[in-house]
């Protein structure tokens, strides 16, 4: 092999050589030395530029044992190195043992994806593991598999197995990572691979092969955030009404797609600024600035555009923002901001003091925390650490994390002497956004401070109430599972924000912003928002065209009131209103209006009765109307109901209307209708049968019949929940 080497850059040295000389003299090369000299400088700039084919893929990866084989030749004599494994773990070897260790080894463990075989690698493609005293031993390299789409190395076959299927179900296949022909870069990306071009909102933006990892990636993008760029887009829409121009602050930038997308729809009413901590993060967000034909501010020239005959106004840019590499607490605590965008990667509970001391009055900041698991109570330990609040797994567990999150910002901003008004608390499968407006002041810090409250929880029927000082903990809930069953049902919960968590007002702005824009994934999402701020249904908001225009935003706190007589129109300029007008405002909206806002919500499902078909959804809706109770869907949970109802009162109507279930059809209805029934209610019916033949019989079957009527409903739940609870044993109500 090494003789091999040897005679190659011999003659590669002659052919450089002959050419040389050839040009000194003036004579002509042979035509063999110059196609020689071609194909070499063909192979080296091959080598430079990045490309997706399978040329260039990892030398693990063949789809057949023979393209294995051709790593290194078999049929030549001598010792052989594999061309998979490094020295010290396999020594080189005569050909036929090398051809089994190839088949045994590296073809027979590997993993499959479009019939190209990811073989295991040995080699020292990735970092060794630092020893325990710190320093890096070579011998210590991991096996692992490259992948075939992306330029991930991966040491589990599971995990490689999981990893193909992400690229599978995002469609993202090796296509889709060669680079634009339109578009040209000065430099190639740090990971030597193409780039991806991405559209969203009419924005471009430059993505690396690895953009969906992000402990492997330099810049990370989630696909499945769009519905939250576009709601933070809509509420930056809206507050650049109030106020022109507005400063804007994307914090973590990332490939700045939502920096950019600001820029590049709301033009001059912004000053948006995108900050990370990265130099890779740093320089992307520019080369997505010239992508998009926007200026970088500080720039000496603005971007590169395509030349076309035409205009000036052709290559002038359509936008200008602010590109800096910093700290997002650092940036916070210098400079001031009417719109501030919190989204990093887990809690955002770090930034939350920066964010609030410098921002400016009446302006807005959106949080958003995707550490799923110590929000959906998965992680309780962490919950307390992160949130300073004891929760439990329940039915509504999505609006307890979208609560948890405003109370940590309303604990923030009060210790800046500032008060919060929730705009918009969406808690989707991923994320949990939170978008609140600044209200300067201790009083407006100690209104929202008061809203912090216990949440008293049922374990056994789902109860909820807010805690009220004084009050004790059994004498709170509603139900009577603490006193039918032995120890304590009831748990506390939180601190929570108690406060509504939604305003009507803005969100019906936040609608016109999405219907202007041409957002139309988000429309039916705000639209079921507004429904449930208002805790009406859809129907009654279509055709209710009195309440509509009833509801404005006025004064310093921004309420949704129900008639025009309550306040004035909205006070667009942004800023405080002064002396007596001021107070009569706040004086004005001075009651707890979360009081009409009911909390949380049930679950139909969660509340059916065993063996009774419960209505539809929307015939429900309709029953708990008719029985003059507030209503409406909730965007939390596809099947829960928000109502200003009880649960004893919610689950009165859907006994009501629930009919029982016919499992035989040949048998007749009074047999079907008993089978079906529970015990208690199996004796009522053959009571009611037999009342022709004797009428002491039906007399004491009413007596019966209202006597255990009374317990009917606890009876059954508890019935049901004994299944998953042991050790309770209760007594039939006969």
């Amino acid at each position: 092999m090494a003789e091999q080497k040897e005679a190659d850059a011999s003659q590669q040295h002659q052919e450089d050589g002959g050419i040389k000389r050839h040009e000194d003299t003036g004579e002509e090369a042979p035509a063999g030395v110059v196609q020689a000299a071609e194909q070499s400088e063909a192979a080296a700039d091959s080598d430079t530029k990045p490309s997706t084919t399978t040329s260039d893929r990892h030398i693990s990866i063949h789809t057949t044992l023979e393209g294995l084989e051709m790593l290194v030749d078999l049929n030549g004599a001598g010792r052989k190195s594999c061309p998979l494994c490094p020295e010290e773990k396999f020594k080189a070897c005569y050909s036929h043992k090398l051809r089994r260790h190839l088949q045994n080894l590296h073809w027979k463990v590997y993993v499959e994806s479009k019939g190209s075989r990811m073989c295991i690698c040995h080699l020292p493609c990735r970092n060794p593991k630092p020893s325990l005293s710190g320093d890096q031993v070579s011998g210590r390299h991991m096996a692992h598999y490259h992948c075939v789409v992306c330029s991930v190395t991966i040491a589990r076959k599971t995990d490689m197995v999981s990893h193909l299927k992400r690229h599978v179900n995002k469609g993202e296949t090796e296509a889709s990572y060669s680079g634009s022909s339109d578009v040209q870069f000065e430099e190639p990306t740090p990971s030597g691979q193409a780039y991806e071009i991405l559209k969203e909102l009419g924005t471009n933006v430059q993505l690396l092969p690895n953009h969906t990892t992000p402990q492997k990636s330099d810049t990370y993008f989630n696909r499945k955030m769009k519905t939250n760029r576009q709601l933070v887009f809509c509420s930056i829409a809206v507050l650049a009404e109030e106020r022109n121009p507005l400063e804007c602050l994307d914090a973590f930038g990332a490939t700045g797609i939502m920096g950019l997308q600001w820029a590049k729809h709301l033009r001059n009413s912004v000053r948006v600024t995108i900050t990370d901590i990265s130099d890779t993060c740093v320089k992307m967000i520019k080369e997505n600035c010239e992508l998009n034909n926007i200026r970088v501010d500080g720039g000496s020239r603005g971007p590169r555009a395509p030349e076309k005959a035409g205009s000036e106004t052709d290559t002038a840019p359509i936008a200008t923002l602010e590109v800096a590499k910093m700290d997002a607490n650092v940036i916070m605590h210098l400079r001031s901001f009417d719109y501030i965008h919190l989204d990093p990667f887990g809690t955002a509970v770090n930034y939350l003091d920066a964010a609030f001391r410098n921002v400016r009055n009446l302006g807005i900041i959106s949080v958003t925390s995707t550490d799923t698991s110590s929000l959906y109570a998965k992680s309780p330990n962490v919950t307390l650490r992160h949130y300073s609040c004891h929760i439990v797994r329940t039915e509504y567990y999505k609006e307890l994390a979208a609560r948890m999150v405003v109370a940590s910002v309303a604990r923030a901003a009060a210790r800046c002497n500032k008060g919060i008004e929730v705009l918009l608390a969406v808690a989707l499968e991923h994320f949990v956004l939170v978008v609140v407006r600044v209200l300067r002041g201790p009083t407006q810090a100690d209104e929202s401070a008061k809203k912090l409250r216990k949440l008293v929880h049922c374990q056994w029927c789902e109860e909820r109430v807010f805690l009220k000082l004084g009050n004790m903990v059994d004498d709170t809930l509603p139900c009577n599972c603490h006193g039918s069953l032995p120890g304590k049902t009831a748990v506390q919960l939180g601190p929570l924000w108690s406060g509504p968590l939604f305003n009507t007002g803005f969100l019906r702005r936040m609608l016109s912003a999405a219907v202007q824009h041409s957002m139309d994934d988000i429309q039916p999402l705000v639209k079921t928002l507004i429904c449930e701020s208002e805790c009406t249904t859809l129907k009654s908001l279509v055709h209710g065209s009195s309440a509509l225009t009833n509801q404005v935003e006025c004064g310093v706190v921004i309420k949704t009131l129900q008639t025009g007589e309550d306040g004035g129109p909205a006070d667009q300029s942004g800023k405080r209103k002064s002396g007596e007008e001021s107070g009569n405002v706040v004086k004005k909206l001075k009651p707890d209006l979360s009081l009409d806002h009911p909390p949380f919500y049930y679950s139909i499902h969660r509340h059916s009765i065993r063996g009774m078909n419960m209505p539809k959804l929307n015939k429900f809706l309709q029953y708990l109307t008719e029985a003059c109770f507030r209503v409406s869907r909730t965007h939390f949970d596809p099947t829960g109901v928000r109502t200003n109802a009880t649960l004893q009162q919610f689950k009165s109507v859907l006994t009501k209307y629930s009919v029982p279930t016919c499992t035989n059809a040949g048998a007749s209805t009074q047999t079907s209708v008993s089978a079906e029934k529970p015990i208690f209610q199996e004796d009522e019916e053959e009571e009611e049968e037999e009342e022709p033949a004797s009428s002491s019989s039906s007399s004491s079957q009413q007596i019966r019949g209202a006597s255990s009527h009374l317990r009917t409903e606890v009876y059954l739940w508890i019935r049901s929940r004994q299944q998953h609870h042991g050790g309770l044993h209760v007594q039939s109500p006969r």
